[in-house]
C-alpha cells in the first residue's frame, strides 16, 4: 500500500505541472502558497494506507482550509486551484488501479 501511495503522490504532482495542456502556464503561475499546499496534500496522502475519493477529498479540504483565510490569496485563483485539485482524482485513480 505504501508504494501505491508514493506512486499516487508522484502522479498527482506531475499531472498538475506536466499532464495538462496548460502545464507550461501552470508552472509559471504556481505561487508559493500553492506549492506548499500541494506539498502538504501529497505528504498526507503518502501516509494513507487506503486512498479513496473520499479520503483524497478530505485531505484536500483539510489542507486548503488553512490557506483559504490568507489575505494575499485571490479568491478566484483559490477557487480555481481547489477545483483543479479535486478534479485530479480521476487521474490519480487510474494511476493506482
Amino acid at each position: 500500500m505504501a508504494a501505491g501511495a508514493g506512486i499516487t503522490t508522484a502522479v498527482a504532482g506531475a499531472y498538475y505541472l506536466l499532464g495538462t495542456k496548460s502545464g507550461n502556464k501552470n508552472r509559471r503561475k504556481v505561487q508559493a502558497w500553492m506549492t506548499r499546499a500541494k506539498g502538504e496534500i501529497l505528504e498526507q496522502i503518502e501516509n494513507l494506507t487506503d486512498i479513496t475519493k473520499e479520503t483524497y477529498q478530505e485531505v484536500v479540504n483539510k489542507v486548503l482550509k488553512k490557506y483559504q483565510a490568507l489575505k494575499k490569496i485571490d479568491k478566484q485563483e483559490f477557487t480555481g486551484f481547489v477545483r483543479e485539485l479535486r478534479g485530479h482524482w480521476k487521474n490519480i485513480q487510474k494511476a493506482i488501479s
